[in-house]
């Protein structure tokens, strides 16, 4: 839906009826003292992690959760964030949150250095934060900014400028990143968005359309089981994860995209990203009762720890002083009329790929 300026401010006392942003900070519980932004543009109403990378946590449209909470649910800043396994009772999951710098995946210690659990940015604060809803002659948006260090002594120095816009009437969250190596020397580098998916839009009508021209099980369980990649059984008690890497097809310009619908309420959420900076792609599927989810984790490295990656001597690197930029667009899809032509443009992608 397109919006004047006039046309709104006719329709309204104050424009906080229908978009906002506010900072807000947790008081009790885990969340104690955890600041964040919380935003409300139209249909859509979620909140930004300020002490967690500016990470998105959650995501509601028209009132129906879209995300995966973790059991713990929302947690500050703790002793455990980096300490290894513990850090799974850290991460809270949300719409999405960035894994890396130094490391992605599974904790791994390489020469007595300890690399924990996706990495140690999805725990980091945000510094020189600002927010603000700027109204246009034809509409209004949020946009909020922040910068995110992760440092140490004689060690990497690597900041993450980020910036996240939502506008009025469009359903749509567009991540904008640039992560610049101000150190002077090379620096390994890996980054991964890990993007979930949760209940109730999430649920056994629920399915994942990808350019995928090729799939492949992590390891023997999920190789087994990988014809139903797409799908999203009921909840099961116990029951294993699931983490398929998918060859993605893109456009002439590189990028692609993924798309998870809800059949039984006609919803849907789209994820556009690059292949320039961003080539592999990992599938996380978890039936598992309590931690029924889906994960979709587009990456700069394949979603393997620095230690393996050190093994395959494909560990990437920064130049000092370089800068690297990466976006996503999250899009909520609803009804056919929005729904087919985001499944035909991935049908597209896929047809290309094979001309």
């Amino acid at each position: 839906m397109e919006y004047s300026k006039k046309d709104l401010f006719r329709h309204v006392g104050s424009l906080q009826q229908l978009i906002y942003s506010r900072p807000v900070r947790f008081q009790e519980g885990r969340s104690e003292g955890m600041n964040a932004y919380e935003v409300k543009c139209g249909d859509l109403f979620f909140h930004a992690a300020a002490d967690k990378c500016l990470d998105i946590s959650d995501l509601s449209y028209k009132g129906m959760n879209m995300t995966f909470l973790s059991k713990p649910g929302l947690i500050g800043r703790n002793a455990w964030d980096t300490a290894g396994a513990e850090a799974q009772r850290s991460i809270m999951c949300g719409l999405f949150f960035t894994c890396g710098l130094e490391n992605i995946c599974a904790p791994c210690t390489v020469e007595g250095k300890n690399y924990p659990m996706h990495g140690r940015l999805r725990t980091t604060p945000a510094e020189h934060c600002s927010s603000d809803v700027i109204i246009g002659e034809d509409g209004a948006k949020v946009v909020l900014t922040a910068e995110v260090r992760e440092a140490e002594l004689f060690g990497e120095n690597l900041v993450l400028r980020r910036r996240i816009e939502t506008e009025l009437g469009k359903n749509s969250i567009l991540l904008t990143d640039e992560i610049e190596n101000q150190s002077f020397r090379e620096e390994p580098f890996m980054l991964m968005y890990h993007c979930n998916m949760g209940y109730p839009f999430l649920n056994e009508s629920s399915e994942v359309f990808l350019p995928s021209l090729e799939v492949k099980g992590r390891e023997g369980f999920s190789e087994k089981h990988k014809d139903k990649w797409n799908i999203m059984e009921a909840p099961v008690d116990n029951a294993e994860e699931y983490v398929f890497f998918h060859k993605l097809a893109s456009d002439s310009d590189n990028n692609t995209m993924a798309l998870i619908v809800n059949n039984e309420r006609s919803v849907g959420l789209t994820i556009e990203f690059g292949m320039d900076n961003l080539p592999w792609f990992t599938e996380w599927k978890s039936v598992c009762s309590g931690d029924y989810v889906m994960g979709l984790e587009p990456a700069n490295v394949t979603p393997y720890n620095r230690e393996a990656h050190l093994w395959e001597g494909d560990l990437k690197k920064i130049a000092p002083f370089e800068k690297k930029s990466f976006s996503l667009r999250f899009t909520v899809v609803d009804g056919e009329e929005e729904i087919n032509p985001a499944k035909n443009r991935i049908k597209n992608l896929i047809q290309r790929r094979d001309i």
